[in-house]
């Protein structure tokens, strides 16, 4: 049985990138074991808040007990992770950056960490109605260097649907343009 991570980096609870997650966890039920982190849920300090202690080394982060290490254990753990990312103003939102930026104190002096990390296989979906080369940018430090991000761009509108209202996954389309990205 595959593991498969799945994080959801919307701050807004049940909109579409937590029907997006709830669809993966639908696809993998009984072909695999899914954990899903949901930032709409979740408490994650953003770095600088402290006084750098993580050059130290790992343990030294006073944030060491948030959710970020669970985060990263799971994904380099996985046989699969799923990132799941709303475009907000052309860019992945704060929470995708806060993690990047946090990811540091996990991979502090851990370089076999980092190494497990980049070969874990990585899917990107982006609820976006513009801009690409941000978020493929962006992602390209998830996957190992010379490696193409797999991206899917859901555009609600392509759908005939509207972004804000959540509703991207009541499209019997986008649904099927999902599952056959999975």
């Amino acid at each position: 049985m595959k593991k498969i991570c799945t994080i959801s980096f919307s701050g807004r609870p049940g909109g579409n990138c937590g029907s997006i997650a709830g669809e993966i966890q639908k696809y993998w039920q009984g072909r695999g074991a899914v954990k899903t982190f949901d930032f709409s849920a979740l408490e994650i300090t953003p770095c600088g808040r402290c006084e750098y202690e993580c050059f130290g080394g790992q343990k030294g982060c006073p944030h060491f007990s948030d959710p970020e290490f669970a985060i990263c254990e799971a994904i380099t753990d996985s046989d699969i992770t799923y990132f799941v990312v709303p475009n907000y103003c052309d860019y992945p939102p704060a929470n995708f950056f806060i993690f990047n930026e946090r990811g540091q104190c996990y991979f502090q002096r851990h370089h076999e960490l980092l190494e497990k990390y980049l070969a874990v296989r990585k899917k990107f979906i982006v609820v976006s109605n513009t801009g690409r080369e941000n978020f493929t940018a962006a992602f390209r430090y998830h996957v190992p260097e010379g490696t193409e991000p797999e991206t899917l761009f859901l555009a609600a509108r392509k759908f005939g649907r509207v972004s804000i209202k959540g509703d991207l996954m009541a499209s019997p389309e986008a649904r099927e343009t999902l599952r056959r990205f999975l």
